[in-house]
């Protein structure tokens, strides 16, 4: 008789061996609130954030399509900067059961004119960094290797669709929902959600 083994994924659903690109809508899909929506490049949402607090929430919630909250992002005070944590939620979808995923502080050189944001993921950094124009950043590793990239999404014919619409680009084998966590956080500095 043959026997049945459950099957242990080998890798996370959130990172692909392959480059990623998203389209990011500023915009919830729910009427009157704030947030963004995710598509892939199949046109299918996989990830979406409802705020229904004002712009510039202390709290908001990164879900997959079905509402799963993957992650909690909350803003905190320090000294004259601000600050994020973000907490990963357990597979029973219960906000007291996160853990400390990632720490984000705001960094703003005033005669440069420059953001930057320092991100801490356990023993690894990263930095946001504004590119030209509010919408563009990039996040890049202690090594200054480009792992994400977002940009303001242009049509076939190369019309700019707006300041609320990005592409996404994600590098292989990066953690997807991290990424969108910090797109999150960017949205935040930028008062966009």
């Amino acid at each position: 008789m043959a026997k049945v083994y459950p099957q242990v994924p080998t890798c996370s659903p959130h990172i692909t061996s392959e480059r990623e690109i998203f389209t990011i809508w500023m915009k919830s899909l729910v009427c009157h609130t704030n947030g963004c929506t995710v598509f892939n490049t199949n046109g299918d949402i996989v990830y979406r954030v409802e705020n229904y607090d004002k712009k510039g929430s202390n709290e908001v919630h990164l879900m997959d399509l079905r509402g799963k909250v993957l992650s909690t992002i909350r803003g905190k005070k320090l000294l004259a900067f601000r600050g994020w944590n973000g907490y990963r939620c357990s597979s029973s979808n219960t906000i007291k059961e996160e853990k400390l995923w990632f720490q984000v502080k705001k960094y703003y050189r005033m005669l440069m004119g420059d953001l930057a944001c320092k991100v801490t993921v356990g023993y690894d950094k990263y930095w946001i960094v504004r590119m030209t124009g509010k919408a563009a950043f990039r996040v890049v590793n202690i090594d200054g290797d480009i792992i994400a990239e977002a940009k303001p999404k242009q049509s076939s014919s190369g019309v700019q669709l707006g300041d609320d619409v990005l592409t996404l680009l994600v590098e292989p084998h990066t953690d997807h929902s991290l990424i969108m966590a910090l797109v999150i956080v960017y949205g935040l500095i930028c008062r966009k959600m």
